[in-house]
């Protein structure tokens, strides 16, 4: 049965289906939740917990960064960011707080005018190295042939490049074009790029050498790339696309696995279960970990679009404030709606489904069954 509807005489759509068109099923016996694994690996790297922390300032500063490992997760610092531009960006992400809904856009593009200095990226890497957890930090396509062998020079056990739209070939008339393949396999690091959305992308990302395919645009709640460009990525439909790529390139390569890295639309307990039960390895996680306490956003989230010089295509959102870093990864969970122990609702699920590890939960049943907040 095709998945195409026709919008008009001249014109079909496939079908795509959101986080929230979808659930998952119990559909065989159940077990404890005490003897559910959460763990996962990349390249020689082992995790407790499949957490990404998205490269964003209101999430990542090297002390989140440091928390987020020490809590078994990866914390990766936007080298790019605040962080990495200022000697002591604190009392700006303050200011970052209080600023009107209707100027922050060109405020926060004032404040991301300050030139990146490579002596900030070695000394905010070597912070976090010192503290003995994994050391990873993102670039954009953009600023990656420009930085990173500050970046490797520094030492990083992961190297994240991470745009709203990242392709194996980028073709550019003014400007030397990174070439992926040839960069990832120079390299001494596992490199995790993205975002792709769709099986094609994924595949020519994976043929570069990736250890890992970030799937999506990234900063679900803090953009607006479908209002400005028209461009969405419904994510149960591209994370179960890209899995598919994955399984695809493994045989075509002889058995190398690519990690699927979820990356936006991930902002309650229940958008992670569902982003694992489609596929994914581990998540990227952006507006879920702004909510804690010890976040630079201090209540607010943004990313890399809402700054951009030109076309700013994302925005400051408040997500407000529930919990602590470790209330909102591992609880205790003091509220009913998704945002608080998290990885304790993950593995509450896979328990209730009868699934012992991350892998096994990729076959679990799932539904196409809308859901509408308020119903």
């Amino acid at each position: 049965m095709s998945n195409e509807i026709e919008i008009g005489r001249g014109k079909r759509g496939r079908r795509a289906y959101s986080f929230d068109d979808v659930a998952v099923v119990p559909s065989r016996r159940t077990r404890a939740p005490e003897q559910v694994s959460l763990s996962w690996q990349i390249d020689a790297f082992q995790f407790d917990i499949p957490v990404i922390a998205a490269p964003m300032d209101s999430v990542m500063s090297p002390a989140t960064a440091i928390e987020l490992g020490r809590l078994g997760g990866l914390g990766v610092l936007d080298l790019e960011g605040l962080w990495t531009r200022y000697e002591d960006p604190e009392p700006l992400l303050k200011q970052i707080a209080g600023f009107d809904a209707a100027d922050a856009t060109g405020r926060l593009q004032e404040i991301y005018r300050e030139p990146i200095k490579d002596e900030l990226i070695a000394a905010r890497l070597q912070q976090i190295r010192a503290a003995g957890v994994p050391v990873a930090g993102a670039l954009s396509p953009q600023r990656t042939q420009e930085h990173y062998e500050t970046v490797l020079k520094a030492g990083v056990d992961l190297f994240v490049i991470r745009g709203t739209t990242v392709s194996a070939e980028h073709v550019s008339g003014d400007a030397e074009a990174l070439n992926l393949k040839k960069f990832i396999y120079d390299l001494d690091v596992p490199v995790i790029v993205g975002g792709a959305s769709t099986y094609q992308a994924a595949l020519h990302l994976m043929r570069t050498g990736a250890a890992g395919v970030l799937v999506g645009f990234g900063g679900g709640s803090a953009q607006r790339t479908r209002t400005t460009l028209g461009i969405h990525a419904p994510m149960a439909t591209a994370v179960s696309d890209v899995a598919a790529a994955r399984r695809d390139y493994l045989d075509e390569s002889g058995g190398r696995y690519v990690h699927v890295i979820a990356d936006g639309g991930l902002g309650k307990a229940g958008d992670l279960v569902k982003a694992f039960a489609c596929g994914a390895d581990a998540v990227m996680l952006g507006a879920a970990l702004a909510r804690s306490s010890q976040a630079p956003g201090k209540g607010f989230h943004w990313g890399q679009e809402a700054y951009h010089a030109e076309l700013p295509r994302g925005e400051r959102v408040e997500v407000g404030t529930t919990g602590t870093l470790e209330e909102i990864i591992q609880g205790p969970g003091h509220r009913a709606d998704g945002t608080t122990n998290i990885m304790g609702a993950l593995r509450r699920s896979m328990a209730t489904t009868g699934y012992s590890d991350l892998k096994e939960f990729q076959r679990v049943d799932v539904v196409v069954s809308p859901y509408h907040p308020g119903s």
